[in-house]
């Protein structure tokens, strides 16, 4: 019997990842290009000049631990490791569901070992900056006072912008100080929200109100854009860096930075790695070890003010 087309077998194991994980549609969309930006180049490597192998015919039966490896290779000249780790565990998850259903036998990707990863420290602003990036947004015309309210959000909840984006104004809870949270793979979280974010998202809500009608209560998007529509993370993105460059912010900041310096801030105050992971949304616990670097740079510090014979 022949051996299937690989790229046949793709679009099953995508649907798989949405219907039975729950992955969003983005991350669905980038497995399936790397898994297809293996097929192609795969293709490539072993039938280089033949026509009777093209890409979208390329045989299951056509890959091996060397194939993975050449791809690999491939993919060094023009990609970081992080990236080229991720798109090796985009081909294991693809292969273990091969074997799962009954398709293959034999997992081509166990003999192939994952890129050692740079250790990297996440950007984050120190508080006096966070504080001077929140006090310089002006407050005195709707879009100001909507800004404001977003990134109060984003630094008193530590939310991922994707998370934020999607907040409908049935997720604040006024009364309990909290927000109910989707996050990835459609679970869901409740994150405390300080007081100063409640009353920016309190002064926005009520100037919309006036001045376009909107009810309080409405179950719709919390944060509105100028067309009345729900806010996406790239425009999220983009107001964030014009008001870093206005406030004069040295260094380049995005929301993901915003999250990193809730983490990083919450940690040196003393907070419990445990609670942030699960304020965070992380599964693991190695996800959230990342911020614990200030931490650790003032815990030395301490010690080496205190400790009598270091």
């Amino acid at each position: 019997m022949d051996s299937p087309p690989i790229k046949r077998l793709i679009k099953p194991f995508i649907d798989s990842l949405s219907a039975q994980k729950g992955y969003s549609i983005n991350t669905c969309r980038a497995y399936q290009h790397d898994l297809e930006e293996f097929v192609n180049i795969a293709s490539r490597n072993r039938f280089q000049g033949n026509q009777k192998k093209p890409p979208d015919d390329y045989p299951l039966t056509g890959v091996d631990s060397l194939t993975i490896r050449e791809y690999l290779g491939a993919l060094h000249k023009k990609n970081k490791k992080v990236t080229i780790a991720r798109k090796l565990s985009a081909i294991r998850s693809f292969f273990r569901y091969l074997i799962k259903k009954g398709a293959i036998t034999d997992d081509p990707t166990k003999m192939v070992l994952t890129p050692k990863q740079e250790k990297s420290i996440p950007t984050y602003l120190p508080v006096d900056d966070m504080f001077r990036l929140l006090d310089s947004i002006k407050t005195d015309n709707l879009l100001g006072l909507r800004n404001r309210a977003i990134f109060e959000t984003l630094y008193s909840c530590g939310i991922r912008v994707s998370e934020l984006a999607g907040l409908n104004v049935s997720d604040v809870s006024f009364s309990s100080r909290v927000i109910r949270v989707v996050g990835k793979g459609s679970r869901q979280r409740i994150v405390p929200i300080g007081d100063k974010a409640l009353s920016a998202i309190k002064s926005y809500r009520k100037k919309l109100k006036s001045q376009k009608g909107f009810r309080s209560e409405e179950n719709g998007p919390l944060f509105l854009n100028k067309y009345n529509g729900r806010l996406t993370t790239r425009s999220i993105a983009r107001i964030l860096e014009k008001l870093a460059k206005e406030c004069g912010l040295l260094i380049p900041i995005s929301p993901h930075a915003l999250r990193h310096t809730y983490a990083t801030h919450l940690l040196d105050a003393g907070a419990d790695l445990r609670i942030v992971q699960e304020l965070l949304g992380h599964k693991s616990l190695s996800t959230t070890q990342k911020y614990t670097h200030v931490s650790i740079d003032r815990l030395m510090q301490t010690y080496d003010r205190a400790h009598p014979r270091k």
